[in-house]
């Protein structure tokens, strides 16, 4: 007897010890990040979608299904963010409770498409604090006895944020209004910008899962002219091709490239969501206050570099005066 309570004295630590954490499966890495601030360490979080991907136009894969079924809670962002998720849910037969962390944010309303929002609304740093509340909420319902550390955790993330958002206000005031103009790949910026005081045009709409339209470029070829700013945003998931070409075409620069549906990797210059609002604030900042380069001085380059043919054409006259040089000096 004695040496059965001595082994259930020492299996029992053990097996407390090995309990396995809860699962908390965010959507996308923006997400993830944040409840990993608000966890703690007292939650294992994993993202859907992987940290560079594009959540819009994600194809769950048989690995998704098994990740969603073995979750313990599910945060979404909602506002048609992730449109295949309903279905990755049903198939894999998950029994997680649900987390909506937009909950209490007024979404943007499209233009366009009726009962259609935009759903990016993490790119305010304000309605983040919506986010990380909304998520430390559901954390503390799935772990109640961690509750007192979500709340503090809670606290000190949401004084970051709130510095950060005072920050950005105050970066943005420093560019001149006439070239607050954010052109961008597609429309992940608004709430960004309706926040800070900035206007922003883009290729494509809140969705990367569209074809690019003539209009659209004719669009921004002629705000490029007539507000003479001197950048434009690529964005981490997005192909910046048309981007560059717009750039090319307008004698403009890529001002830098953008963080929207997803962090960055670790040894990127926004591996957290806190970096990837600081990160993006002061690329726009540092491109839209610079000079921007004009058609004059290209021209002046251009004629001061003489071209191929030019330098040819210079080499056959030397040789032609050289050769009759010659020929006068033997008939002389």
């Amino acid at each position: 007897m004695r040496n059965f309570t001595l082994i259930v004295l020492i299996l029992v630590p053990i097996g407390i010890f090995c309990q396995e954490k809860p699962l908390v499966v965010a959507t996308a890495s923006i997400f993830a990040d944040m409840a990993e601030n608000i966890g703690g360490g007292e939650v294992v979080v994993k993202s859907i979608v992987p940290i560079g991907a594009d959540p819009h136009t994600h194809e769950p894969t048989p690995a998704d299904a098994r990740l969603v079924q073995s979750a313990d809670l599910i945060i979404k962002n909602g506002l048609t963010f992730e449109g295949w998720l309903n279905e990755l849910i049903e198939n894999s037969g998950s029994e997680a409770e649900i987390a909506l962390i937009t909950e209490g944010i007024d979404p943007i309303q499209s233009i366009q498409y009726a009962n259609s929002t935009d759903p990016h609304a993490w790119m305010s740093a304000k309605k983040g604090l919506t986010y990380i509340e909304n998520i430390k909420n559901a954390l503390a319902r799935l772990v109640p006895e961690h509750q007192e550390m979500f709340e503090f955790n809670f606290g000190v993330y949401r004084q970051q944020l709130a510095d950060l958002d005072e920050s950005i206000h105050q970066k943005i005031s420093t560019i001149p209004e006439e070239k607050r103009i954010l052109i961008t790949s597609h429309d992940a910026f608004r709430y960004y910008a309706n926040e800070y005081g900035i206007r922003v045009e883009s290729i494509l709409g809140t969705s990367t899962d569209a074809d690019i339209q003539t209009s659209d470029i004719i669009r921004l070829n002629k705000v490029i002219k007539s507000s003479n700013i001197p950048a434009v945003f690529i964005e981490s998931t997005v192909n910046p091709k048309d981007l560059e070409l717009l750039a090319k075409d307008n004698n403009i620069v890529i001002g830098g490239k953008l963080y929207a549906d997803s962090i960055g990797e670790k040894d990127s210059p926004a591996p957290t969501y806190l970096d990837m609002l600081e990160y993006n604030t002061n690329t726009i900042v540092n491109g839209l206050t610079m000079a921007r380069k004009s058609s004059k001085e290209d021209e002046v380059n251009s004629y001061s570099k003489p071209s191929s043919t030019g330098l040819f054409a210079i080499l056959l006259g030397v040789l032609l005066l050289g050769g009759f040089f010659l020929v006068f000096r033997m008939v002389k």
